[in-house]
């Protein structure tokens, strides 16, 4: 089955390619980790694949796996994505003092102290995104991301008095 391997990639890889690019709206990078992960589970499941359906077999496993993908690609901020975007991290211009770095240690204690759900909120909000993007990173409405991000910074008020 190798050598029919080589010939069913050069064949079908551009359609499949095609298939999951028009199925899932994602970046081009994971369309592309989504097909190759599809055609590894080819090469071990191959003896149960019908010759006649290997392109609809592969077309689902790699819109399924371009769909996981996506979604962790979407909660994840990838700082080398960042840096590719502005072409450079913002970083502190001055040292924070003593007293200053006890208060912040004491904030992100109060912080870890938040249940996770409301910690993760907290840190996406921290690095700039709206309320829109996170409830698109997480999967939860606008409205529930406000209520969420309300409570852990009451929560955070409370501790701080």
């Amino acid at each position: 089955m190798v050598g029919d391997l080589d010939e069913l990639y050069r064949l079908l890889s551009p359609r499949l390619r095609q298939i999951v690019r028009s199925d899932v709206r994602a970046s081009e990078p994971v369309i592309e980790d989504a097909c190759q992960i599809a055609w590894s589970r080819l090469i071990r499941h191959s003896e149960r694949v019908r010759s006649d359906a290997v392109l609809s077999w592969l077309a689902t496993t790699a819109v399924r796996e371009a769909f996981k993908l996506a979604r962790r690609d979407g909660r994840e901020l990838s700082l080398d994505a960042e840096l590719e975007r502005t072409g450079e991290l913002s970083f502190p211009s001055h040292a924070p003092g003593p007293a200053e770095l006890l208060e912040l240690r004491d904030r992100l204690a109060e912080v870890g102290r938040l249940p996770e759900r409301q910690q993760r909120l907290i840190w996406m909000h921290a690095a700039g995104l709206t309320y829109v993007e996170i409830a698109d990173r997480t999967g939860d409405t606008r409205r529930t991301v406000e209520r969420q991000l309300l409570r852990a910074k009451g929560r955070l008020e409370q501790g701080a008095a």
